[in-house]
């Protein structure tokens, strides 16, 4: 019990302190759970727990196949609770510090192409109800801003007033920024700002784009607008693409390399915090650039005998 209280007091900090998104806090949160109930079993207490513990208790992880990411994650949250627990003076010493991080590798996205996308969005548009309208709106702001799912369903409404032809987004950690959006984009938030209403319960108002009458967020879920989705990929049998939100960002950012949009200019839309998370998408620049030094590289046109 007292641990528990340690966790939530961590948590808060976590919030209040270091800005890191709520997807974020909860994994640490249920990171940090498992970690504490597996030595409770031990009957070991924390300011008891040493690195050789600690790698006892990840290695289990390894030998059941969780990737390398997961086990990264796992270590991140117990470094950054045993660092709380230092300046507590919980403890004496932190565990992780003698244990080497792993790194994690990163994955080539899954991408879709044009075509696809575009067979998605027009099929979205068939339906001409306010939860066809408020599908389509949603779908074709991903993929023209490439923003975050977490991103969309927890957009303020004045986030489209913020400036013309652009959203004020607030990413991970609560950091803003300003993300462009074509004329075709703003009408179909327009036509959406029309029939908001109809989602809003009774002579009631709603801070958020996408309120929702159902949810106790007040806004649209991340888990309800999936659902959604997936029903729109049966329609337009796109169901065995695995279409996801993040595939749609993913489809933004390789769509505009592959037509020369700037890296940097993409980091920021994207919201990278690091251009090294940007540059995983530069593979799609390898048969652009085949073409370009084909079509006009001298060499190119000399004939070999």
């Amino acid at each position: 019990m007292k641990d528990i209280l340690i966790l939530e007091n961590f948590i808060e900090v976590l919030a209040s302190e270091k800005g890191l998104a709520t997807n974020t806090r909860v994994s640490y949160k249920n990171d940090i759970l498992q970690f504490l109930k597996y030595f409770e079993k031990k009957r070991k207490k924390l300011n008891e727990v040493k690195s050789k513990d600690v790698e006892q208790y990840i290695s289990k992880f390894t030998n059941q196949g969780f990737e390398k990411s997961t086990i990264s994650r796992k270590l991140s949250a117990l470094s950054h609770f045993f660092i709380f627990l230092l300046e507590e003076k919980k403890i004496k010493k932190n565990p992780i510090q003698e244990i080497e991080l792993p790194k994690q590798i990163k994955k080539l996205p899954k991408i879709l192409s044009v075509s696809q996308v575009d067979k998605l969005i027009h099929k979205s548009r068939e339906d001409k109800t306010i939860n066809g309208i408020r599908l389509n709106t949603m779908i074709e702001i991903l993929y023209a801003t490439g923003i975050r799912i977490s991103e969309l369903v927890e957009m303020k409404l004045s986030s489209i007033y913020a400036e013309k032809n652009f959203l004020l987004i607030q990413g991970k950690g609560n950091k803003e920024r300003l993300v462009p959006i074509s004329e075709n984009t703003e009408d179909k938030i327009r036509k959406f700002l029309e029939v908001r209403s109809e989602f809003l319960l009774k002579d009631s108002e709603s801070k958020w784009l996408f309120p929702s009458k159902k949810s106790s967020s007040g806004h649209i879920t991340r888990q309800r607008f999936n659902q959604l989705l997936q029903h729109l990929c049966e329609q337009a049998s796109l169901n065995n693409f695995k279409i996801s939100p993040h595939k749609l960002r993913h489809a933004f950012a390789t769509h505009l390399l592959a037509n020369g949009v700037d890296l940097r200019a993409l980091q920021q839309m994207l919201g990278h915090a690091d251009i090294s998370t940007t540059q995983i998408y530069t593979h799609v620049l390898k048969d652009r650039l085949k073409k370009i030094v084909s079509d006009n590289h001298p060499l190119s046109k000399i004939e070999i005998n």
